[in-house]
């Protein structure tokens, strides 16, 4: 008897499953791994923010003079946020010794979830006892335009 070499074409087909699978899975930990990395990067950008405004505003007794068109160039940021939106900074105008910073263009999901992010330093947070996310937003509009509003200060 004659021995064939080479594959068949089931074993083939099974291969190439395999290696379908596989690229499936590397896809969503690599999409979840990006969307992780927005949300740390808009965390890490918002309390530079607060820092800097802070370190400004410091020899001051409230944040009045608060200038949301000057300010990143004041504190050496840019204003765009990683979700394609903005970041805007602004006095309180119920307490001029608050100030707050909204994060915009968000997707539904996004602000859903910034929303319940427990924001460390913000007014909310803390006289909350540390058990309210000190954030409020609208979360109920098409995506892309969706807020986030964190108030920080005293």
């Amino acid at each position: 008897m004659k021995q064939e070499s080479g594959r068949s074409m089931i074993e083939m087909m099974g291969v190439l499953a395999i290696m379908g699978v596989i690229t499936v899975g590397a896809i969503a930990a690599i999409s979840s791994a990006m969307k992780s990395q927005k949300v740390n990067t808009v965390n890490d950008e918002v309390l530079q923010m607060v820092m800097q405004v802070k370190q400004l505003f410091g020899g001051y007794d409230d944040f009045s003079n608060i200038n949301n068109a000057t300010i990143f160039g004041a504190i050496g940021m840019s204003n765009k946020n990683p979700y394609g939106g903005t970041y805007e900074i602004s006095v309180n105008p119920s307490n001029s010794r608050q100030f707050i910073v909204t994060i915009n263009g968000l997707s539904q999901s996004e602000c859903d979830a910034f929303v319940v992010k427990a924001w460390e330093g913000s007014v909310g947070y803390e006289m909350s006892g540390r058990t309210q996310s000190g954030a409020s937003g609208s979360c109920d509009n098409p995506n892309g335009e969706n807020f986030v509003q964190i108030t920080y200060g005293e």
